[in-house]
């Protein structure tokens, strides 16, 4: 484990212990809001009986998910607190899984062509290159199986409500494959009960639409949609400044699905 994936580790172990959003459990999941879950817009099938990898994916929500839709899901992520809540999601519902610590950029302890299915969480821009992820997600897919991923949407790096100039959102970071440096760079955490948090973030890395798109490509991927995501309804009329408000302007993330067709 390298200085990175120590300081990344380290601090997902506390925004799991100040139980952030994405460490929450999923406990009253039914097969249907499962599928909604991890594939609403219809691109993922019929995953029954496939061997579907949770790529730095722990928190105990689409490992969950996943297996109640039939999968045999495998989570690999950095923090074991996040793996924890996945043991509890799974031992909620009475299913099983493979539940291991690891970093997204080494998935040699799998092998190739183990997976009909790759589902990675936001977690990508944990690290500086792309690339790496890539790969490694190529060696341990079958051919014709699915890539899953989100990522920050790129042309925004480094803005959300916070920056909202009185006529709109400024735009602060340079458009490139470089780390997000945030003069803020703590997480609000608000608790189910009420109370908030401030919790120190992991480092965030920038990929750029073409890093992305054409890593895949070049990888034998082939693109089968991209969607933007949240959206609010078209007639929502946020107060500027706010976070909903911001959602309306510009989209902050990019789920991406793709298949993988070597020649």
């Amino acid at each position: 484990m390298d200085d990175l994936a120590r300081q990344t580790k380290s601090r997902w172990e506390a925004l799991a212990a100040a139980n952030v959003l994405y460490s929450r459990p999923l406990l009253n999941l039914d097969t249907e809001s499962a599928r909604q879950e991890v594939d609403p817009f219809g691109v993922m099938g019929d995953v029954r009986g496939q061997q579907v990898l949770c790529l730095a994916s722990g928190g105990g929500q689409q490992s969950a998910a996943l297996s109640l839709l039939g999968a045999n899901v495998t989570v690999l992520d950095l923090s074991e607190t996040q793996i924890e809540r996945d043991r509890q999601a799974l031992d909620h519902y009475g299913l099983n899984g493979t539940l291991l610590q690891g970093d997204m950029r080494d998935l040699s302890r799998f092998e190739t062509s183990a997976f009909d299915l790759v589902w990675h969480a936001y977690s990508i821009n944990f690290v500086p290159e792309a690339g790496v992820v890539f790969d490694q997600v190529r060696r341990v897919l079958r051919p014709g199986g699915l890539y899953r991923m989100q990522w920050s949407n790129p042309f925004l790096a480094g803005t959300d409500e916070r920056y909202w100039s009185g006529d709109g959102y400024t735009l602060k970071h340079r458009y490139a494959d470089s780390e997000i440096v945030d003069p803020d760079p703590y997480w609000d955490v608000h608790a189910e009960d009420g109370t908030h948090q401030r919790v120190a973030g992991p480092r965030e890395f920038n990929h750029t639409l073409s890093t992305v798109i054409n890593g895949l490509i070049g990888r034998s991927f082939a693109l089968l949609g991209i969607w933007e995501a949240p959206r609010l309804a078209a007639d929502s009329t946020p107060e500027p400044g706010t976070w909903e408000h911001y959602l309306t302007i510009a989209p902050p993330w990019l789920t991406l699905w793709a298949r993988y067709q070597p020649a």
